[in-house]
């Protein structure tokens, strides 16, 4: 990734006044390597979907390192 969006500062309570962009890469997603036609799918997210997709990702990371780990394990056999 070669960095975030430039973005104005963000206030520490009101975090959706960042660009979705910057959310998004600040949160781990590797934003740079879209295509624009995603980037622009991405922009155009509402402050729920926003949520929702942040909330799916948390949990998919904090369930990573188990699958990752049974798929070295067990050869992917099991996921």
């Amino acid at each position: 990734m070669t960095g975030p969006p430039p973005h104005p500062s963000p206030s520490p309570h009101h975090p959706e006044q960042l660009p979705v962009e910057a959310v998004l890469y600040e949160a781990g997603f590797p934003v740079d390597l879209l295509t624009e036609g995603q980037r622009l799918v991405l922009s155009e997210l509402t402050p729920q979907e926003l949520t929702l997709l942040l909330d799916v990702k948390n949990r998919l990371d904090a369930v990573g390192p188990e699958v990752q780990a049974h798929g070295e394990i067990a050869g992917g056999a099991l996921f």
